[in-house]
C-alpha cells in the first residue's frame, strides 16, 4: 500500500467552502431527491483515516446527527486541549509539524489519509503534501466567505484524471499530483 493524502471537497463556482457567515447550507442548493452521494462512499472506502482541523471538528460534532464517519479521525489543533468525552474513541488529538503528525499517523498503519478542512487543505497544499484532489463544485456564486485556496510558495501542477457530472447541474472533477 501506497502513503496517499486526498481531498474530497465542495466548493461553489468561485471557489468558497463555507459562506460569509461560515454557512454550508449553500451545499443543498441543487435539489437531491435520491441523496446521491456522488461519490463519497466510494471515497471513503479507499482511506484509512481522516485528518481534520479543530475547526471542522467542532462544525461536525456540533451537528446534530450521529458520527459521521467509521474511521479514525485525527485533529490538529494547538488550542484544544482535548477531545470531548463522546468522541474520544472516535478521535484523537495529533501535534506537531504536518511531517512530523504523518509520521505518527503512518507508524499507527493508516497509510491513505483524507485531509479535510480549509486551513489544513490549505497547509498541506502550502507543504506540497496533497497527492489527490476529488473537487466537487456547486453551481452557485457566494461572493465571499472561506476560500479552498490560498497563496502557495510553488506552482503545484495537477492532472486531471476523471470528470463526473451528477444531478445535471454539480461537476466533481479527480485530479492526481504531477511531479
Amino acid at each position: 500500500m501506497s502513503k496517499k493524502n486526498s481531498i474530497f471537497i465542495a466548493t461553489s463556482l468561485d471557489g468558497y467552502i463555507a459562506d460569509k457567515k461560515g454557512g454550508i447550507d449553500w451545499l443543498h442548493s441543487v435539489p437531491n431527491p435520491n441523496n446521491d452521494d456522488m461519490g463519497y462512499l466510494q471515497f471513503t472506502n479507499g482511506i484509512d483515516a481522516l485528518i481534520m482541523g479543530r475547526n471542522t471538528f467542532e462544525t461536525v460534532i456540533g451537528f446534530n446527527v450521529p458520527w459521521p464517519y467509521n474511521k479514525p479521525v485525527f485533529v490538529l489543533s494547538n488550542k484544544l486541549k482535548e477531545i470531548p468525552e463522546s468522541h474520544k474513541d472516535k478521535a484523537f488529538l495529533v501535534h506537531g509539524t504536518l511531517t512530523e503528525i504523518l509520521a505518527q499517523i503512518h507508524k499507527k498503519g493508516y497509510e491513505r489519509l483524507y485531509i479535510d478542512g480549509g486551513k489544513t487543505i490549505r497547509n498541506f497544499l502550502k507543504a506540497d503534501l496533497i497527492d489527490e484532489m476529488l473537487l466537487t463544485t456547486i453551481p452557485i456564486l457566494l461572493g465571499g466567505g472561506s476560500s479552498l485556496f490560498g497563496e502557495l510558495p510553488n506552482e503545484l501542477k495537477f492532472e486531471l484524471i476523471e470528470t463526473k457530472t451528477f444531478l445535471n447541474q454539480i461537476s466533481q472533477r479527480h485530479y492526481k499530483r504531477k511531479k
